[in-house]
């Protein structure tokens, strides 16, 4: 078996140059908006997570961003924890919470379907986080027709 000389890796190494951004750095025009669209079930993938980061990234950029629950995804937007509600009943537990709340004070506005909120998931709007705006489900495509009509940035993820 031939010897390894290569010195092993150890905390604080870089695997790659995450520094070097090979695009420029484009911030909202004025008045300029987005949308986010979450399709998915919390806890069943990082796509909810990499969302909501997306969106506080948008926001920060200086597009007025919004953010839609529906479907599974209004599953993001409950109030959860264990053994009380708020506990982290393990690492990363409060993720959605946490990050969704910071873009709400940061000035993003989050809508969750009704329909999906109660029929799917069976939560009632007691149990959104505060700040959530609950909203008829006849109101998911109005919603998406007037970002659409406002040339807006949108993003819409759908997972099964």
């Amino acid at each position: 078996m031939p010897e390894v000389t290569t010195p092993a890796h150890k905390d604080g190494d870089f695997f790659v140059d995450y520094e070097e951004k090979v695009f420029e750095d484009v911030q909202a025009e004025e008045g300029q908006k987005a949308l986010v669209t979450f399709h998915t079930v919390a806890f069943e993938g990082s796509i909810g997570l990499v969302n909501i980061l997306q969106a506080i990234r948008l926001q920060r950029k200086g597009f007025e961003t919004s953010v839609l629950l529906y479907g599974p995804g209004v599953s993001l937007g409950v109030q959860r924890g264990f053994p009380t509600l708020g506990d982290e009943a393990f690492p990363g537990a409060q993720n959605y919470s946490a990050n969704l709340t910071k873009f709400m004070k940061e000035g993003g506005k989050v809508y969750a379907c009704r329909f999906a909120l109660q029929m799917l998931m069976g939560h009632g709007e007691p149990s959104l986080l505060p700040g959530i705006t609950p909203i008829a489900p006849q109101d998911v495509l109005d919603l998406k027709l007037l970002h659409e009509r406002d040339n807006a940035v949108i993003l819409d993820t759908w997972t099964v």
